[in-house]
């Protein structure tokens, strides 16, 4: 089993793709008590650090050699124009230290990949200033004691690996000391490798495909497994499909609210109502269509105003089970904390999904390197 670190690693996501194929995930931190909490339920075999990433860098959790793979999403929102003119005050500006701290992870640990998740508007900030350090900061073998990693990069769509949210991530992976792969031809490679196993897999699938078999919320969010009726359904459920799922709680909204959802039609959203609502959301109070996938679930899938998270044919938001499924979270996957922790734990996640395809596109990296 290829031993793998995850770092910021939130409720889980990145993990369980991952583990899913087949590899060991010896170590993560989360500095969230709340959402570390789901992760360590999920994943016990793991050892979970339940700190800020600046403590842990400072202490001597983390060995040379000790991991294959780090993966994780260091947050960017302190990346700076400062920074990218000048590269000690980018990897020192304090707003940095998120990925500061990553890279001196990578650094003390010498994986021989990494990867990293962020937003695809990581790579035009700044007019591609920031990006263009981060690459600088990792080929730079002063900085690595004589090491540097070749970094390579793709947005990846969720609905072009079978996930049904228009989500667009960048996804950077690092491999250690100038071993160039043939980055396109393994990853048309991997879509092969998978396909052959699960012909559906990158089917395109829609809201319908993904929760319509869900029945009507309980207020304790517990219900009964549902018959898998879609292939979707079928790789959610899992071989060893759950008896009892969770987090399928019911949508309270108030009737000023409600009165605003039965005025919003199948695609439409408040521009259909009249009434000036003030909203940072184009999608605000957004009904959406049973034969679309879902726009990018974000940490308000439960708020009307949120976005376009109003279900086809009621009148209510999506439940965290819903959600957890558009994000691809296996049924049998539990989330704990009250319902701003859980909003948040999935709307940050990586689609497991997603991190599935990317373990196996890794494996491929490492096969090419030891040729």
């Amino acid at each position: 089993m290829t031993r793998t670190i995850d770092l910021f690693a939130g409720a889980g996501g990145f993990s369980t793709g991952f583990k899913k194929a087949g590899y060991k995930i010896t170590k993560a931190v989360e500095f969230d008590s709340s959402i570390a909490e789901t992760y360590k339920n999920n994943h016990p075999e793991t050892k979970m650090i339940v700190d800020d990433i600046r403590n842990v860098d400072q202490s001597d959790e983390f060995q040379p050699g000790e991991a294959d793979l780090i993966i994780g999403g260091p947050p960017c929102q302190g990346f700076s124009m400062a920074g990218a003119r000048n590269r000690d005050g980018f990897i020192d500006d304090p707003r940095n230290y998120l990925f500061k701290h990553y890279f001196n992870i990578v650094k003390r640990v010498k994986p021989r990949v990494f990867i990293i998740e962020n937003v695809k508007g990581l790579l035009s900030m700044a007019k591609g200033q920031i990006f263009k350090e981060i690459q600088n900061i990792f080929s730079d073998k002063n900085r690595l004691d004589g090491d540097s990693y070749t970094l390579y990069w793709r947005v990846a769509k969720a609905v072009e690996f079978g996930i049904p949210q228009k989500r667009e991530r960048v996804i950077i992976v690092g491999v250690l000391n100038g071993n160039d792969i043939n980055f396109e031809e393994l990853w048309e490679k991997t879509k092969d490798d998978i396909t052959h196993k699960d012909k559906s897999f990158f089917d395109r699938v829609t809201i319908a495909d993904a929760i319509k078999n869900l029945p009507t919320p309980t207020s304790d969010g517990i219900i009964d497994e549902p018959y898998p009726e879609t292939d979707y359904e079928r790789y959610i459920a899992g071989k060893e499909i759950p008896q009892k799922i969770y987090n399928h709680e019911t949508r309270v909204h108030s009737e000023k609210v409600l009165a605003r959802l039965q005025k919003i039609e199948v695609g439409d959203n408040f521009q259909s109502l009249n009434e000036n609502i003030k909203s940072v959301h184009s999608g605000s109070y957004g009904r959406m269509s049973w034969d679309e996938p879902a726009m990018t679930i974000t940490t308000r899938f439960d708020t009307p105003s949120g976005g376009r998270f109003t279900l086809p044919d009621q009148n209510r938001t999506l439940t965290a089970r819903e959600a957890a499924r558009i994000q691809s979270f296996p049924d049998a996957y539990r989330f704990y904390g009250n319902k701003t922790s859980i909003n948040k734990q999935i709307g940050n996640a990586v689609p497991p999904k997603l991190a599935f395809f990317l373990a196996n596109f890794v494996d491929n990296i490492f096969l090419q390197l030891s040729e």
